[in-house]
């Protein structure tokens, strides 16, 4: 990655190389451009080339710049919000479609990984979300309540089991989320983005869109490198990373930073008593604390907040005492790396559908939840642009973009927030 060491972090270091690429130069015409290279634009596009669809995506940076190569790694089921709550937010037929689409998206992301041998250490055993005090319980045990009640494996540990199960004594219970698990997730870009060359998708990086017309049926597009392209339809696959083309889509979202910290591999009598089924784990507070193991044993913890200017050293000191905490035997294991991005957050926590113009679509804000829904999203948009399924088939409403109001201000209230409440405290 030719960017901030701080942005990829150990998954740079660990993920295999990505498949040879180069900028657009001259003119092609497509039946689909895709604006943006991580999981939604890849899963379009490798899913729009088995239907037969000349396709072209065009990435300004590389392939997983953006939130695809940050992030913490783990493939979750449903949003953020529980079920209860997402069948008031969107009517109960849209609000159950997107259930049952992301309750099975882990099993779709990992069988795409199996299906196109997509090396990202892959590892479905599930994730546990750690309960903290009595409250974090009673939140989790109406989790397992609604999740139950729609036939979702998802079971409540109680405090003893959560502690056999994490290898620490931090928490008062644990909820079970078997359907879900881990990945390498800039690994599984790259792998993605194989898979799609592969099925005969063109992709060009080092390539930014700096204007789009249309003309007719047609749209026209140019790109930094002085190549153009002529498609019929366009998908905009920028989410979080929107800069210069349809920036209204950047005005929806408000950015949460978030920063990941990783341990060196450790020693195998440690490792024995940490995540012994290797599960990704994060915890109930507002403020929360996410840990996990990568493949070589690394223990990899992470939360709100950027790693620049003095947020680095705070969230350095933060990291050791949080992890001290619940693990007192890694209080003494040094951080390798570290990286961080931005999660793109909408008002609600739930995804939003666009039509930008004729024939442009987009699918954005995953609130912290971009695998599995981008690479099932994805797949949604590829089947709507080749028409298997129409508008009214989707599973999210067609609505207007909505900019956040004094989106700058509560930008900067995260990331300054979370620096005074990780400074300001010996646990969060």
């Amino acid at each position: 990655m030719q960017n901030d060491p701080r942005s990829h972090g150990l998954w740079e270091v660990t993920a295999p190389p990505a498949p040879p690429t180069t900028a657009l130069r001259g003119h092609v015409d497509v039946d689909v451009a895709i604006i943006g290279s991580g999981y939604t634009g890849m899963s379009a596009g490798l899913h729009l080339a088995q239907e037969s669809c000349n396709v072209v995506i065009l990435e300004a940076n590389e392939i997983g710049f953006g939130g695809s190569g940050r992030n913490v790694g783990l493939v979750n089921a449903g949003l953020w919000v529980m079920p209860d709550d997402l069948l008031t937010t969107l009517g109960a037929t849209m609000g159950r479609r997107v259930l049952d689409l992301l309750g099975n998206g882990p099993r779709e992301v990992f069988d795409l990984v199996a299906k196109h041998a997509i090396a990202c250490e892959a590892t479905p055993t599930g994730t546990l979300h750690c309960a903290v005090g009595q409250s974090g319980l009673d939140n989790l045990r109406e989790r397992e309540r609604q999740w139950q009640a729609l036939g979702a494996p998802v079971r409540l540990m109680d405090a003893g089991e959560a502690a056999r199960q994490i290898g620490s004594t931090a928490y008062t219970g644990a909820l079970l989320d078997e359907r879900a698990g881990t990945i390498q997730p800039l690994a599984y870009a790259r792998g993605l983005a194989r898979a799609a060359m592969d099925a005969g998708v063109r992709l060009h990086t080092a390539t930014c869109v700096t204007d789009a017309q249309q003309a007719g049926a047609w749209w026209h597009l140019r790109t930094s490198g002085g190549g153009s392209v002529r498609a019929r339809w366009v998908i905009v696959a920028t989410n979080a990373y929107t800069t210069n083309m349809w920036p209204e889509l950047r005005a929806e979202l408000v950015h949460l930073p978030y920063f990941n910290l990783a341990t060196r591999p450790l020693p195998a009598h440690v490792l024995e008593t940490v995540l012994p089924h290797k599960q990704g784990a994060w915890d109930t507070r507002d403020i929360l604390t996410s840990f996990r193991l990568d493949q070589a044993g690394r223990m990899i913890i992470g939360s709100v907040g950027a790693l620049d200017h003095a947020g680095r050293r705070i969230h350095h000191a933060w990291g050791r005492r949080a992890l001290a905490r619940i693990y007192p035997q890694l209080k003494d294991e040094p951080f390798e790396t570290e990286w961080y991005g931005s999660i793109g957050m909408t008002t609600d926590a739930v995804p939003r559908f666009h039509q930008l113009a004729h024939n442009v679509v987009s699918i954005s804000g995953y609130n912290g939840r971009g695998i599995s829904p981008g690479t099932v999203f994805g797949r949604v948009l590829a089947q709507l642009v080749c028409g298997r399924i129409g508008i009214a088939d989707m599973p999210l409403p067609l609505c207007p973009v909505q900019p956040v109001r004094a989106r700058p201000a509560r930008e900067a209230f995260y990331n300054v927030g979370s620096a005074i409440a990780h400074a300001g405290t010996a646990w969060l």
